[in-house]
């Protein structure tokens, strides 16, 4: 089908979820890494538990399900979903008693975490099982690498949960990279904790920038557990994944106006509705179309026109303002199609204007 799609009698927009795509990219990630001794963890917070998504992966080979969100997970466990959980944002206390009695896993920072799932773990009747979370640079969640054997040593005391390994994240928050030398660094802690906590320990890491460095054949052995999303979801790191497939998610949005404008706005120059001060290129009188989708609905500058000749130049809570110059056929009613990256994707889930429809 074009990625024009002219007058289609539906309401728009859509957010089109491509599920035949991203259990290919399951499937193609859990190969690769399989030979390498190492398990994958799929990890659906980007698509906020979609069940159907969460079934593709399980149907790529998936196992363990990763989320963020307890409501996330028992969104998936009350539909059947049959996986493992783990829950990857570090347990709120006053949420220990679902995170036991809903996940089979939790990554986890703090002593005083700990003892609260261990009490409640001991109540229910049941082992929870925790990976201790290390930071090795890009400083979000984790302890300090010196401060690892005391933790264990004072964590292993505690009953109803098992460590059962160590992890870290690199990439989301300071835009660290993984290298041979953060990752050789979480190997070589889990030598440590294996000495305490007695068990082989898993050793996670994630997310999906850590394949580039598998890939070049790079990473640590030792590595045994990779949770990974956006290569599942959207076939891409910090580009595109040439082995997986791109056609994951589109989103439609319907054109409501198309009209010549100057390309600099007429007036004193303030501040938007969302408080920032625009800058404009002057490019003459150009003409614009615009979609009836906005900010509320998804962040448009991160979506890629599937038409060429098209530019999306920015926004509003209700209104997405293209230069169509180079795409003269545009014309009102007409449906444009877009590719979305993490971020796009992210913020479509969670909109209630935007209609979710799956291709099996």
């Amino acid at each position: 089908m074009s990625s024009l799609d002219r007058r289609v009698k539906k309401m728009f927009p859509i957010f089109e979820i491509n599920l035949e795509a991203i259990q290919d990219n399951a499937k193609r990630v859990v190969n690769f890494c399989k030979p390498h001794g190492i398990e994958v963890v799929g990890v659906t917070k980007g698509v906020c538990g979609d069940p159907k998504v969460a079934k593709s992966m399980i149907n790529g080979g998936v196992r363990i399900l990763a989320d963020s969100r307890i409501q996330n997970i028992k969104k998936m466990q009350e539909v059947g979903i049959n996986a493992e959980f783990m829950l990857i944002r570090g347990p709120m206390l006053s949420e220990a008693r679902e995170v036991v009695e809903f996940t089979d896993y939790s990554l986890n920072t703090e002593l005083e975490t700990l003892k609260r799932l261990s009490r409640i773990a001991e109540e229910i009747g049941k082992i929870h099982k925790v990976i201790i979370m290390v930071d090795v640079g890009d400083r979000r969640e984790g302890l300090m690498p010196q401060e690892l054997v005391p933790f264990l040593e004072k964590a292993k005391e505690l009953k109803g949960i098992k460590i059962v390994g160590i992890g870290t994240n690199v990439g989301c928050f300071g835009g660290v990279q993984p290298t041979v030398e953060n990752q050789s660094l979480l190997v070589k802690l889990a030598e440590k904790a294996k000495k305490i906590i007695g068990d082989e320990p898993i050793i996670s890491s994630g997310g999906t920038v850590v394949l580039k460095l598998l890939e070049k054949g790079e990473l640590p052995k030792g590595i045994n557990q990779l949770r990974i999303g956006t290569a599942i979801l959207l076939g891409i790191n910090d580009g595109v994944i040439p082995c997986l497939r791109q056609d994951t998610f589109t989103i439609k949005a319907e054109v409501i106006e198309v009209k010549k404008k100057p390309s600099l706005p007429e007036g004193p120059i303030g501040r938007d509705a969302f408080g920032h001060v625009p800058t404009f290129e002057d490019k003459g009188v150009r003409r614009r179309a615009i979609l009836a989708i906005g900010r509320q609905d998804v962040e448009i500058e991160e979506l890629t026109p599937l038409e060429e000749g098209i530019e999306v130049l920015g926004g509003s809570s209700d209104h997405t303002i293209l230069d169509v110059e180079e795409a003269p056929s545009i014309k009102v009613g007409d449906v444009l199609s877009f590719r979305p990256n993490y971020v796009a994707m992210l913020r479509a889930m969670t909109s209630e204007y935007m209609e979710k429809k799956y291709l099996e």
